[in-house]
């Protein structure tokens, strides 16, 4: 990886993306501190979510919501 100072980044970006494109990372640096990372971008290769599609696939028991008394005492250091 190498550094640049913001000046040199600016007059050859033109030359640091095409380096870039071929899987370089560059930072680029304010005063000597680095400030930025300059890389490839990925593209997010997860699916989109698309709500409702497990719909018919499972049902939500009616006690759902119900506390479960068997987790609370283990929780709480109760016994039985």
């Amino acid at each position: 990886m190498e550094i640049i100072n913001i000046h040199q980044a600016k007059t050859q970006l033109s030359q640091l993306l095409l380096r870039v494109q071929h899987g370089e990372k560059i930072i680029i640096a304010n005063r000597g501190k680095p400030v930025a990372l300059l890389s490839q971008y990925q593209e997010d290769k997860q699916p989109k979510r698309l709500p409702g599609r497990l719909r018919g696939q499972f049902t939500v028991p009616d006690n759902f919501n119900e506390p479960d008394e068997e987790l609370i005492s283990l929780f709480e250091g109760e016994e039985d």
